[in-house]
This record gives C-alpha cells, structure tokens and sequence, in this order.
C-alpha cells in the first residue's frame, strides 16, 4: 500500500515525508507511524520519502506533499472538486486538513461525546506527557545511539557538531517543559504509571475481542484517533535501539504486544515487524 499511488490515472499522489527513507520498515518517530496508520485504516495509498525538517513547513517530521489529491468519491460534489496541491506539517494538523476535504473519513464521528473526550484524553496522555518521558530516555539517557541514527547520513564531524546543538536545544526543551526537573527513577515512575494505565484500558477491549482480528483502545468495532497515536507510540518503542527501558516495559505487557501485532498485520503485512527476541 505504501508504495502504490492515488488515483494514478490522473497522476495524483499523496506523499509522506518521515525523516529516513527505509522501506517496507517502521520509522522511530511515532508521529510518522500515527499517520500511516490513519492513512491504512482508510485505505488511502500513499509513497514515503525521507524528506527533512529543513524542509518541512513547520520545520518537524512528518509533513506531507499533496499533488493532484482527490476528495473520497463518497463526498458530496466530488466530481466538481478541484484537485488538492498543498504541503502540510504537524501529523495531528495533517488529518484534521484531511477529514476536512473529505480525503480521510471522520472516525471520530460515530463515537459518543464521552468517547470522544475519552479519545483526546487518552492521545494528550501519549503525546504531551509520555513523548517527553520518552524524549528524555533517548537523548539524554542513550545520546549516542539517538545521535547516530538521526543523523546517520552525515558525516562523522558534521554529525558531533549537529548532535550537541540538538541535545542542547532538546535538554532546554525539557528543562523548560518540566520533565528534566525530575530525577531518572521518577521519570521512570511515570512511564510505568501510563503503560500501566494502557495496558488496563486493552484488557477489557481484549477481552471483548474475536479471533485474530484488530481489538480498539475505546471498545469499539472501529479504531478512534486514540488508536493511530497509540499504535504509533508503541511500536516507536519496539522499533527504537535508542529506548531499551522502556522497550523492555512495554514488552512486558503480553496485552500491549497483542494489540500492536494485530494492527500491524492487518495494516501492515508490507511492512518488517519489529525483533520480539530483543
């Protein structure tokens, strides 16, 4: 699917940009592996390119690059819809724009006001507490091997002098934000606590499920948004070499792993899944 395009005969394209080319492989960014994944959950084919933050409109990974993109023939007027030309940032602003021209289906929709306010709960639980837990274990705890994997098409000297402005600027972010203030066993504490709370929430989405088919954090027949971040959060960690504590937590959640393996091979058959032995 990722390789494939939209709509090729009249040459529209959809492409993502997630800062490493590696095809057919998960990147470590759990943005990037947010937004596929609510791409595949529609269905919508799509190419993947490296692309750059340099390049990026709001200077982060992913971004996208629309040309030529078509509404979804389900939507009104789609005939008399002009084509779609637009580069967009931000993996949360790009499916709001996308479910506003009617590319990508509301699949928040459905749900009750309470599942909804359930669903942004659960993803600013992910993605403004957790990524910095996150963030922090990678850059400050494991500097070289993040280093060297962001910045692996650089040279060595250019990579040092690159990698220190990075971690200066990542280590003021998180001074900044909060998160460095705390020692290393209570940012561990954290970390756990939100697993932990995941792990609850899927046992009784687990529990409702049915042969080997994908099971949503929200106890729906459908994935909400909560279910892209989510995904995109834990297979960053299986996938990351820069993250081995908290690899080592979330793999220890039998439930966690079960819910990750069933959306990646129903979404992602193409795609290298991650090393359960490590």
């Amino acid at each position: 699917m990722a390789e494939t395009e939209m709509n090729p005969e009249h040459g529209s394209k959809l492409i993502v940009y997630r800062g490493w080319l590696d095809p057919g492989k998960h990147v470590w960014s759990p943005f990037v592996i947010k937004l596929e994944a609510r791409l595949r959950f529609a269905g919508i084919p799509y190419v993947t390119e490296a692309g750059s933050t340099r390049t990026g409109p709001k200077g982060k990974i992913p971004y996208i690059e629309c040309r030529g993109l078509r509404p979804s023939e389900n939507s009104s007027g789609f005939q008399d819809r002009p084509p779609i030309d637009a580069t967009l940032g931000d993996s949360t602003l790009i499916i709001k724009r996308l479910v506003e021209w009617d590319v990508l289906p509301d699949i928040n929709r459905k749900i009750s006001p309470a599942s909804r306010a359930q669903d942004l709960a659960i993803r600013a639980l992910l993605e403004d507490k957790l990524y910095f837990y996150h963030t922090w274990e990678r850059w400050v705890e494991n500097y070289y091997p993040m280093r060297d994997h962001i910045l692996s098409a650089l040279p060595h000297p250019m990579r040092v002098l690159v990698g220190l402005i990075i971690y200066r600027n990542t280590t003021k972010t998180l001074h900044g934000q909060g998160t460095s203030r705390y020692t290393a066993d209570e940012i561990r504490a954290f970390r756990r606590e939100i697993w932990e709370g995941i792990n609850d929430l899927l046992k009784s989405s687990r529990a409702k499920a049915s042969s080997d088919t994908p099971f949503w954090v929200l106890q729906e027949k459908h994935p909400s948004e909560a279910d892209t971040t989510l995904f995109g959060f834990i297979v960053s960690v299986l996938v990351c070499k820069a993250c081995p504590e908290s690899r080592s937590l979330v793999k220890g959640f039998p439930i966690i792993l079960e819910y990750a393996e069933r959306i990646h091979d129903t979404y992602f058959p193409d795609y290298l899944k991650w090393d359960k032995s490590e």
